[in-house]
């Protein structure tokens, strides 16, 4: 990736959405960290609990923002998550360029009126392979990915219906929207890019009382977790988009 020909580093914003288990968090770091890593690090970053603040300045201010995921339900309507979803509406409207990842990706879904909730199948977890659609082949991130990958997923709610004007870029064969776009700089994803196979394992083993009484497999899925590169190189393109962006600008 280019350096930045501007002389100040892109801003951007990494709204952070909730914490993760206190065993992952002691061992590979919070919700945040994961980002930082996987996002360029020529980008000035900052992040911002919005549990516990409200997002600073107006959009307009950052030249991206990142929308982590959260064990909180959208559908919950929790006056903090509201509180993103609308100035998240106001960065989409602002053409600010906007990733949300699993409990971003519906929060970004509902802040535009799509509507978000528990998934009639019930929870999502382990290493799944995404399929992107032909409308893909010209979005600006996901062109540069392979037709099919492997990503991290683990999530209850899911976006049921996408918001109006959608682009569906990807779905699985439990998750018939595993990512959209709308306009040219707002993306919702529901795998987790930030993701590593460790934290994914990680995950797993927190989990594997709960898939136990909801009838999953938890060996079979900690045995079929495999890296996701491509999948991670979501974080990399959007970086590169939004450096770009800002030196055309």
């Amino acid at each position: 990736m280019k350096a930045p020909t501007t002389d100040q580093a892109p801003k951007v914003l990494i709204l952070k959405t909730g914490t993760t288990y206190p065993e992952i968090r002691e061992q590979y770091g919070d919700f945040d960290a994961w980002f930082v890593r996987g996002l360029s690090d020529q980008l000035d970053l900052t992040v911002v609990d919005v549990t516990r603040e409200t997002p600073p300045g107006q959009p307009t201010d950052w030249d991206g923002v990142v929308i982590t995921g959260s064990p909180a339900m959208v559908s919950e309507r929790a006056e903090w998550s509201e509180n993103a979803a609308a100035w998240t509406r106001q960065a989409v409207e602002a053409q600010v360029p906007v990733l949300g990842v699993c409990y971003g990706h519906q929060l970004l879904a509902h802040a535009l009126g799509g509507k978000v909730g528990f998934h009639p199948d019930g929870r999502d977890t382990g290493t799944k392979q995404v399929t992107l659609l032909d409308t893909a082949q010209n979005d600006p991130i996901f062109q540069r990915l392979p037709a099919q990958f492997p990503a991290q997923l683990t999530h209850k709610q899911s976006v049921l219906e996408l918001p109006p004007g959608a682009v569906l870029l990807a779905n699985s064969s439990f998750e018939p929207h595993q990512a959209f776009r709308v306009g040219d700089s707002a993306w919702g994803v529901q795998f987790h890019p930030e993701f590593t196979d460790q934290i994914m394992k990680a995950y797993l083993e927190v989990q594997t009382p709960d898939l136990d009484k909801e009838g999953l497999d938890a060996p079979q899925l900690l045995a079929e977790v495999t890296p996701a590169p491509a999948a991670s190189k979501v974080l990399t393109y959007f970086s590169e988009l939004v450096t770009d962006r800002l030196v055309s600008a």
